[in-house]
């Protein structure tokens, strides 16, 4: 690694994130942290020399720009309080649930806002320093939606892209933001910006013709300046070729063996895999499941529920009540159903390396994805592609957006509705094998050919890179 700071304004190309795709430990140390976005980006990112804009996980820290192999990384310093104001204030406990239905209630405080302008200037003035004359940059994620018009402020010279990973809510939510117009005017700063359904859109261009002077031409915004501006849906996946690849490693294989006997081999595993969200419909499942052991339509002696619920912003407040609620519940079901040494339903509340994972979806008959919003959700996509064998089902939520592209081999279910879920849970654990393997071949085939890679390669193409 080198440092950078010497030479701002030489990448051609520039992702702006929350995050870097490396971590800085206490001691100063970076990490790797690969995830899909990383994995689908990188290559182009070094192949043109390209730049990655974001904060490196530590708060407090400022740590020099550095070169990592073709790969420029340009950290953004946060303090310990703009944290808890930026993200996890407005970002989470504001944007967060407005853009997720209201699952939750929005709080608006106006030092959140403050704070979450001051970092996107921040992002915007270290975007701006790196890019080169003429660059393309692409903005992620709802907690830099101001980025795109500053920027444009500093560097009208750019191409800039903006991304949006969960929903966008209709117009009658969005408008309880006291602070709706910059938002959108920020977003509008964008020459392409992308969400991942069509529904997303069309909120978008209603809120941003209602809201601003921009107008819309079938699909198409042209703002007050004139500037065209395509808005459209670009479908994010996961990386299926990887998946695919370690979920036939006989090691996998083996795992998943040793999973379900260590389960009790049980004739049905289901499973669900979530970061530990309110939005993500775990109270659902758990009460669903139960009432099937209730009625007795599956066997708590042959049925177990796995459910991994991976650590996720516990210092909001509507986190931690809602870990001590699904603990709860857990605990009742188990106190119902399980036998001694045999519990019917297995919480695991802790981080699970991906191998492990893999081996789960491999091991699962039936992966129950149900949350009550969803931008995409990519669990489901991983399930389906470490499923090559043709085996497993998948129940799924109608309100995310995999739903749109999956519904097709699903069992889709409405998870406001107990009785729906419950009844597709049965419906998929109890599902004819033939008919099984030909709904599962159909979502695999989708999945691999919609990969992460197709997704990149289609929004950098709109942004005529």
């Amino acid at each position: 690694m080198t440092h950078a700071e010497d030479a701002p304004g030489s990448s051609d190309l520039l992702v702006v994130a929350n995050r870097l795709p490396f971590d800085l430990d206490a001691d100063g140390a970076w990490h790797r942290s690969p995830g899909g976005l990383v994995t689908a980006l990188e290559p182009t990112l070094r192949a043109r020399g390209g730049a990655w804009v974001g904060w490196p996980g530590r708060p407090d820290a400022a740590p020099e720009a550095f070169d990592d192999d073709g790969l420029e990384v340009r950290p953004v310093p946060i303090t310990a309080d703009e944290v808890a104001a930026y993200y996890e204030g407005f970002a989470n406990a504001t944007l967060w649930p407005l853009y997720h239905d209201v699952v939750a209630t929005p709080r608006f405080e106006r030092s959140w806002w403050e704070a979450y302008r001051t970092v996107n200037e921040r992002f915007a003035d270290a975007a701006a320093a790196a890019a080169a004359e003429g660059a393309t940059v692409w903005v992620q994620d709802y907690q830099l939606q101001l980025v795109p018009q500053l920027l444009r402020e500093r560097r009208p010279d750019l191409r800039i892209g903006f991304f949006l990973h969960i929903p966008f809510p209709p117009a009658e939510l969005f408008a309880q933001l006291p602070w709706r117009r910059p938002v959108v005017e920020g977003l509008l700063g964008a020459d392409v910006v992308g969400f991942q359904t069509e529904g997303g859109a069309q909120n978008f261009r209603h809120v941003a013709t209602r809201l601003t002077d921009a107008t819309d031409d079938d699909g198409r915004l042209t703002a007050a300046d004139g500037r065209a501006i395509t808005v459209a849906a670009h479908p994010i996946s996961v990386d299926a070729s990887r998946l695919d690849e370690t979920a036939r490693d006989p090691d996998t294989a083996k795992r998943a063996e040793a999973l379900r006997h260590e389960l009790g081999d049980p004739r049905t595993v289901l499973l669900g895999v979530d970061r530990l969200d309110y939005t993500k419909g775990i109270d659902v499942r758990l009460q669903a499941f139960a009432e099937v052991l209730e009625q007795g339509r599956l066997d708590p002696a042959e049925t177990v529920l796995v459910q991994v619920a991976t650590p996720s912003r516990e210092r909001v407040e509507h986190y931690a009540e809602m870990r001590d609620d699904i603990e709860l519940t857990v605990g009742r079901i188990n106190g119902a159903y399980a036998a001694v040494g045999r519990p019917v339903v297995h919480y695991v509340h802790q981080s699970t390396p991906r191998e492990e994972l893999v081996a789960f979806y491999r091991a699962a008959d039936v992966m129950l994805v149900t949350p009550y919003r969803d931008g995409m959700n990519l669990v489901a996509k991983e399930y389906i592609a470490c499923r090559s064998d043709g085996d497993g089902a998948l129940v799924l939520s109608e309100f995310t957006g995999a739903a749109d592209e999956l519904g097709d081999g699903a069992f889709l279910v409405n998870p406001h509705d107990l009785d729906g879920v419950a009844d597709a849970i049965v419906a998929a654990a109890r599902q004819d094998p033939d008919e099984a393997r030909r709904r599962m071949t159909r979502l695999h085939d989708q999945v691999l050919e919609h990969d992460v890679e197709r997704w990149a390669a289609g929004f950098l193409d709109a942004l005529g890179v």
